[in-house]
């Protein structure tokens, strides 16, 4: 029955104390007041709850609201009773409620008293819940996070597929309302599909979040990635937020740095038990902690209007995941700044945890996976691609809040390129997806090609002279364009639109800005301690002209430029910016010693970069480590004294072998003598040492890559050269 918007208008007043809808609100809430089957896609902030909550109050007997999370349903009962003067008013009904509890639920519902009952989809499949709510009188059922009935969606739960058969077991005549924040059109299609909506009134709001600010950057070393969480989260002292990452042991090792350099921070994962879980999300919501450091386990319904940065220390499995999680951020139409860092390796970690997956689900986790990709390396308008995966068009060319919007490439003219993908597609009779599209372009052969005989095309290797980067590029862009379409039922398969057969028959100029190329060798996590040697300093250009200064000294000198200053001293040179010889000694690597004899003419040359820079010096803020880094140098220097193996020394300190030699090279440059004959020996024999020393006397780099290729004869490892390194550094340079 339809209401008039006068009651509907006082009915909000009345229960919520709001004198206006938001959006599609009061549409949906006509749709569910008039029985309607109703299906609503709104993202995050935009009022999602209030679609159900009014009319389940303003309706007879009571809703019934399916819901995946504990947590969740907890936090929504909570906010209803806020606004009532009743508590019997909302009610959940889950594994955590005692006997006493539930008898309590069960008879709030027969008295009539209750409007609003939260289940999860295992309270459903019960057979006595199913009895018993066959007694009561149910005005809808609402499924809200409706995306989990999707093997498609981000948060696929198995037990959602079965809520239809459990409804129609209820009653086959009650209204549905399926509520999501987020849902490709695959997706939407699914949750149609799988509830069996009859003829159901769709609401979609626009997906577009015009406060928040996206932005990916490059992920460096471990150490150097949370440096940079460390400084960003210092120039946004006293704002919440919410960094997400891949696995609990991260999140406590972040949440553990964090707290070391003065910022209110805990870890939040599934691994807590359900009371610490509580009462750190009470603490976050209470504003008693700055920053929630989390697995995806956190944030699902949590209502804090107030996020102001949402930062992804590991890429997420879909772009679903990522929209959904930088939502959180800047709901009340405020600030929200998202910060997402990406490294192939976070990639192949993505990839490598699906391994022992049934080979459908491997199949879409890729196809997630590559989405994600497509979106972190691409330069086009984050806001554009981010709203096209969902179905929706962005009308501007630039939206000002993104980084490749902020810092645009150069577009390069591709009218030639787009006909000759358009072409291959056609001949391939539209029956294929990206990859096998650019192998035909690039004329790379597999099992496949051939024994389709595709490699006979006119088409194959057409293309050959750009390599996958710019062809997967560019077909990501002309679906942007509207000139591709990717088949939703067939997921992934290339189609030509209507504007695309157009333009192959009169092509036109066309601009495109090429996908960022992140170093594959360049980022992750470096558990394992094997990445290159030099970390990215925190302003390269003072970094290059530390650099040029310790060649001339170390000329001057004649020492290698290794013994001067190591690289890591300078790149902490150029983060910490020490002006006077006191203060180079607290960077790392840098004895006192070693400070008088070198130091002025490095400070010299930082005081005046930092003056004509107009640089402040971030004296708050030197990075503190977690680690006790005297005890593990007071550890080190007594094993190497007893002639202990250095994999025992490693493993005892969870170190891996480069990380325990870089911390020995550090200990040696600070002017500490260590004795490493007794490794070296078994290692290297007296000819190769001599002729590892000699090459160090007259060596203009510090790359032991350099070294490695130049002393090919001896063919030594990296770890070989930087043991024969620290033991140069002992004689020559202390």
């Amino acid at each position: 029955m339809a209401v008039a918007k006068v009651s509907l208008l006082d009915a909000l007043h009345e229960h919520f104390g709001f004198d206006s809808f938001k959006g599609n609100q009061e549409k949906i809430i006509k749709s569910i007041l008039s029985g309607k089957d109703t299906f609503v896609i709104m993202p995050t902030g935009g009022g999602k709850s209030l679609c159900y909550q009014l009319p389940a109050l303003m309706s007879p007997g009571v809703a019934l609201i399916v819901s995946p999370l504990i947590a969740l349903m907890k936090n929504q009962v909570d906010l209803i009773r806020s606004y009532s003067s009743k508590d019997n008013v909302a009610h959940f009904l889950n594994s955590t409620l005692t006997k006493a509890q539930i008898k309590k639920v069960r008879t709030d519902l027969l008295s009539g008293k209750t409007k609003m009952l939260y289940v999860a989809p295992e309270t459903l499949t019960k057979q006595e819940n199913i009895d018993f709510f066959k007694e009561l009188d149910i005005s809808f059922i609402a499924v809200d996070e409706a995306h989990c009935i999707s093997e498609w969606g981000h948060d696929f739960r198995p037990e959602y597929r079965r809520l239809k058969e459990m409804i129609d077991m209820i009653s086959d005549k009650l209204p549905v309302i399926a509520l999501t924040a987020t849902a490709t059109p695959k997706v939407q299609s699914d949750i149609v599909k799988n509830l069996e909506l009859r003829n159901p009134e769709i609401f979609m709001s626009s997906f577009n979040r015009p406060n928040l600010y996206y932005e990916i950057r490059p992920k460096r070393k471990k150490e150097q990635t949370i440096k940079e969480i460390v400084k960003f989260i210092h120039l946004h002292k006293g704002k919440s937020g919410i960094i997400y990452t891949l696995n609990r042991k991260t999140t406590e090792e972040l949440a553990d740095m964090l707290v070391a350099n003065g910022i209110k921070a805990v870890a939040y994962h599934a691994g807590l038990d359900s009371g610490t879980r509580a009462q750190r999300q009470d603490m976050f919501l209470l504003e008693e902690v700055e920053v929630i450091v989390a697995t995806i386990a956190f944030g699902m319904g949590i209502d804090k209007p107030d996020v102001r940065f949402v930062i992804h220390y590991n890429i997420p499995k879909s772009l679903e995941n990522y929209y959904q999680e930088t939502g959180r951020g800047g709901r009340d139409g405020l600030e929200g700044i998202c910060v997402c860092f990406y490294s192939y390796k976070d990639v192949q970690k993505l990839e490598h945890l699906m391994r022992d997956k049934p080979l459908s689900e491997r199949e879409m986790g890729a196809q997630l996976i590559n989405e994600t990709v497509a979106y972190a390396e691409s330069a086009v308008c984050r806001r554009k691609v981010i709203l096209h995966y969902f179905g929706e068009k962005y009308e501007q060319e630039n939206c000002g809040k993104c980084d490749n919007c902020r810092n645009p490439k150069e577009k390069i003219e591709v009218k030639n390129r787009v006909v000759i993908v358009l072409k291959a597609i056609q001949r391939l009779e539209e029956r294929f997806g990206t990859e096998y599209v650019v192998n035909i372009i690039t004329g790379r052969t597999n099992p496949q090609i051939t024994t389709f005989r595709h490699d006979k095309l006119d088409v194959f290797g057409e293309g050959k002279e750009f390599d996958p980067h710019f062809w997967n590029s560019l077909i990501r862009q002309m679906m942007l364009e509207g000139l591709l379409d990717k088949d939703i039922e067939e997921y992934g398969l290339l189609k030509i639109t209507e504007k695309g057969r157009k333009f192959i028959k009169k092509p036109y100029s066309i601009y495109v800005a090429l996908n960022h190329q992140f170093d594959e060798d360049g980022g992750g996590d470096d558990e394992d301690g094997t990445s290159g040697e030099v970390q990215l300093s925190a302003d390269p250009a003072l970094f290059e002209m530390l650099k040029d200064l310790r060649k001339k000294v170390s000329k001057e000198k004649n020492l290698p430029p290794f013994v001067i200053f190591l690289e890591t001293s300078l790149e902490d040179m150029a983060t910490q910016y020490p002006t006077t010889v006191q203060e180079l000694e607290k960077i790392q690597g840098v004895s006192k010693g070693k400070a008088i004899r070198y130091g002025k003419k490095f400070v010299d040359v930082i005081a005046a970069y930092v003056e004509e820079n107009n640089i402040t010096k971030p004296d708050d803020f030197v990075m503190k480590s977690v680690v006790n880094k005297s005890g593990l140098k007071v550890f080190i220097i007594q094993n190497i004294d007893k002639k202990m193996p250095l994999e025992t020394i490693a493993k005892n300190k969870e170190l891996s072998i480069p990380q325990l030699l870089d911390e020995m090279e550090t200990i040696v440059a600070s002017g500490t003598r260590l004795n490493l004959d007794y490794c070296i020996d078994e290692e290297l024999d007296d000819y190769a040492q001599d002729e590892i020393i000699e090459y160090f006397k007259g060596c203009e780099t510090s790359s032991l890559q350099i070294a490695k290729d130049e002393l090919t004869e001896g063919n030594y490892t990296i770890e070989q050269l930087k043991l024969m390194r620290i033991k140069f550094l002992v004689e020559y340079g202390n």
